[in-house]
């Protein structure tokens, strides 16, 4: 997110790192990840193939699955000797050869003769028979497939119903009395509302220290400000950042346990000239309780992601110029990706895609640990990606949750004046 004028670098998205996996991505989408499994591919050649080791796949599941549910896969390897891999992953192809990989695809892995476990992100898949692979990167980006084996994803069958018990003897039928009216067999009940899920880390161990349910109307001043922040350069806004966000503590309501997140048009002239957006925003930054995550901490948030063109919704942290965790940036642009950062220390950022996890208009439930070593991310209570950087010992922040809009330069500005939405159910830290 933004850095303030002062100790600034360059904003985000303009630095030339970030820029060019952006730029790479929109030129191949998915594919530079799903790529990696495509069979019959040459994995190396010339002297990258003769320093090569050995690796070989022990274990790889599922082998069988159930349309319309979420599995994750799960992979075992060891090598001849002891090597770090690029990226780690297990591919899945149709009958057609179509890409239909698992998400979440682990970075810099090292694998040894005593052998390394990768578990995936879950996904779904359609009733049918597919190939299914693991697959490793040499650091040279030569891939190489291991071994195939068929997965079979059967059909969600539904049980049939349990037949009404009758008695053995029938009842006389009456001559003269009335027969009582019928019982129903079932009662119809209103439809139920989505449910928020229970507090629960999936990291061990953790118990809720802090919250917001959204179940009463925002504690201004007293948990969240909403309309400033030393991340922007003039405290509610920040154009340098490739941003038309102009804070507003209006543009975020609540209402039967959702908090409402609202970018709208109009705002004060921006110092280059744009016209600015009101868009809401949360920090615990300034607040009387000025609550903090810290080295070890998990937070998470459950989202429903904007649709609007322009939109920037995002989770992360903030302090003193630096302290900058992305628990997730996300553009409509990009509907199945999430942009997982960590700018303590920078090194391994993320592009996570999962179409049956992430898209417009859906619910997500995002959630990052930060570790002294690594800092881990969620999607949806399974860990998607580690980093293997961490954030050190010592490190906290404060929390923001906001809807940002793009100005165009890296992703497209709204087109028109409509306003867009984004909604959040709750926000927690386990410690």
């Amino acid at each position: 997110m933004p850095k303030p004028a002062a100790r600034r670098r360059a904003p985000r998205h303009a630095r030339p790192s970030r820029r060019g996996r952006n730029a790479a991505f929109a030129a191949t989408g998915a594919l530079a990840i799903s790529g990696a499994g495509l069979l019959g591919v040459p994995s190396v050649t010339g002297a990258q193939a003769a320093t090569a080791p050995t690796v070989t796949q022990d274990r790889l599941a599922p082998a069988t699955m159930v349309a319309g549910k979420a599995t994750a896969a799960s992979l075992s390897l060891h090598s001849s000797a002891c090597f770090t891999a690029k990226t780690v992953g297990v591919g899945v192809r149709d009958a057609r050869g179509t890409n239909l990989d698992f998400p979440g695809n682990a970075s810099n892995v090292q694998i040894c003769p005593s052998g390394v476990n990768f578990t995936s992100g879950a996904r779904t898949l359609p009733a049918g028979t597919y190939t299914q692979f693991g697959f490793w990167q040499d650091l040279g980006g030569g891939w190489h497939n291991l071994p195939s084996q068929q997965l079979v994803v059967s059909a969600t069958t539904t049980p049939a119903p349990t037949p009404t018990a009758t008695p053995t003897t029938p009842a006389p039928t009456p001559t003269s009395t009335p027969s009582a009216t019928p019982t129903p067999t079932s009662t119809p009940s209103a439809t139920a509302s989505p449910t928020t899920p229970a507090p629960s880390s999936p990291v061990a161990g953790k118990s809720l220290t802090w919250s917001d349910e959204f179940n009463s109307a925002i504690s201004w001043g007293q948990r969240w400000v909403g309309d400033k922040s030393t991340a922007y350069k003039y405290g509610n806004h920040n154009p340098d950042d490739n941003k038309l966000d102009w804070l507003n503590k209006n543009n975020v309501t609540v209402a039967n346990g959702v908090a409402t997140f609202t970018a709208t048009s109009g705002g004060p002239a921006l110092e280059n000239g744009k016209q600015s957006w009101n868009t809401g925003f949360l920090t615990t930054e300034g607040s009387s309780e000025g609550f903090q995550v810290k080295t070890g901490d998990y937070a998470e948030t459950r989202v429903k992601l904007p649709a609007g063109t322009g939109a920037w919704p995002a989770l992360w942290t903030w302090k003193n110029g630096n302290g900058e965790v992305d628990s997730f940036e996300y553009h409509p642009d990009n509907p199945n990706l999430l942009e997982l950062t960590n700018h303590v220390n920078p090194g391994n950022a993320k592009y996570y895609t999962d179409a049956s996890a992430v898209a417009k208009d859906q619910w997500v439930t995002i959630g990052t640990y930060y570790g002294a070593n690594s800092v881990d991310w969620y999607v949806n209570g399974v860990k998607v990606f580690s980093d293997g950087k961490g954030v050190g010992a010592d490190w906290s922040a404060y929390l923001i949750l906001n809807l940002s809009v793009c100005a165009g330069q890296y992703h497209p500005a709204p087109q028109g004046t409509a306003p867009i939405t984004m909604a959040a159910d709750y926000v927690r830290v386990y410690r």
